[in-house]
């Protein structure tokens, strides 16, 4: 039974600069699976480590009493770069302030970088092609030289998740209900965790276009199956970000409740000898990411919205009035801004004022939309 705080230290940037990573890991280490928590990449998201704050009670607890079937490693606080981001005391943690890019974004294509390693050597056993690949991803990252203190952790970061069976990234959106992202092969498998978590929607996408760290691994996989066709080469890693409502929600009783949800899908998957109870009620089922309307504005202006988060909306329902702040209308005029899609109004912006091309809701549909290709991400 172990259950490990550690404390990695990463190296700065600057003269006298050091930076701390605090992260548990929990479990029998010789146990045939591996579970990987994180949150807050995005370090100004917080109902994430919310989350963990309750669930590592419960894992310590589950640990004592001898139940952990799986080893956990779990990262309450994934970014603590980001957790530095403070401009005038607004907090700026989704994105690297030197470079300006996104902490979820542009993670590396693994298979660019163990192709070769693989080329003519994958078997006709999926155990053992899943132990190669993960071998190769190993050692690229042993390898790697990091120039900056942010790919230190990045580095890092991959090495613990490549070899887990799950891989969950815990987010939250803007103000918004519970919904996550995965890759297509994973659904229905990952149905489970929709009903566990109560979420919302389920948006699936192979290849969202940014680089986000839950899609390393399916891409991974995907294109290494792609490369060795005959070659049995399956999805190994269950990997998804769990979008924990809106940038406002971090509440105990919120925490506490996804927590116990949380620990009842882990316990529904065996990954903790307990009895998980009774599946909540499905509240949905998996839909492409490229059918769920960005809806976005084209003046900057000032959001009053018309629709609830929850509510279903028709195409060409006006979503919000965009109150003009300039012209010959200012502060008179309103423009609605009309929904794309038939669909659920899953997320809004807090902030209402808002600048031109600024999005400022998702609409959840069913049908693949036109407009939707490429990059599918809002920055």
């Amino acid at each position: 039974m172990t259950f490990k705080l550690e404390t990695l230290k990463l190296r700065g940037d600057t003269p006298g600069v050091t930076t701390e990573l605090n992260f548990y890991r929990i479990g029998p280490a010789d146990a045939p699976e591996k579970v990987y928590l994180q949150a807050a990449l995005h370090a100004d998201e917080q109902p994430g480590t919310m989350v963990l704050h309750h669930l590592l009670p419960m894992l310590r607890t589950a640990d004592d009493q001898g139940l952990l079937q799986a080893r956990f490693v779990v990262i309450p606080m994934a970014n603590p770069f980001g957790m530095s981001n403070f401009v005038q005391r607004r907090h700026l943690g989704r994105s690297d302030i030197a470079s300006g890019v996104n902490y979820n974004r542009q993670w590396p294509d693994l298979f660019a970088m163990i192709r070769t390693q693989l080329a003519g050597r994958l078997g006709d056993d999926e155990r053992f092609n899943v132990n190669l690949i993960r071998k190769a991803v190993a050692q690229w990252i042993d390898a790697q030289q990091p120039r900056t203190a942010p790919e230190q952790l990045r580095l890092f970061l991959l090495k613990e998740a490549h070899d887990a069976e799950f891989v969950l990234d815990l987010h939250c959106d803007s103000d918004s209900l519970l919904h996550i992202f995965t890759s297509p092969e994973l659904m229905p498998e990952l149905q489970d965790l929709a009903d566990w978590m109560g979420a919302a929607a389920v948006l699936t996408a192979a290849d969202s276009g940014g680089g986000s760290f839950d899609e390393v691994l399916p891409l991974l996989y995907r294109k290494v199956a792609q490369a060795n066709p005959g070659k049995p080469v399956p999805m190994p890693s269950a990997t998804a970000t769990l979008e924990y409502r809106g940038a406002a929600d971090s509440f105990d009783h919120f925490g506490e409740q996804d927590a116990l949800r949380l620990f009842g899908f882990l316990a529904g998957r065996g990954l903790i000898a307990a009895d998980p109870g009774p599946t909540p009620e499905r509240l949905c089922s998996a839909t492409p990411f490229e059918a769920t309307d960005l809806v976005k504005v084209d003046r900057p202006g000032l959001l009053a919205y018309r629709v609830d988060l929850g509510q279903r909306i028709r195409k060409g329902d006006a979503v919000a009035d965009l109150i003009a702040l300039d012209g010959p209308d200012a502060f008179l005029g309103r423009t609605p801004i009309l929904a794309g899609t038939d669909g659920l109004v899953l997320s809004r912006t807090l902030r209402k004022y808002v600048t031109r091309g600024e999005g400022i809701a998702k609409i959840v549909g069913t049908t693949p939309l036109p407009t939707r290709r490429g990059y599918l991400l809002e920055d």
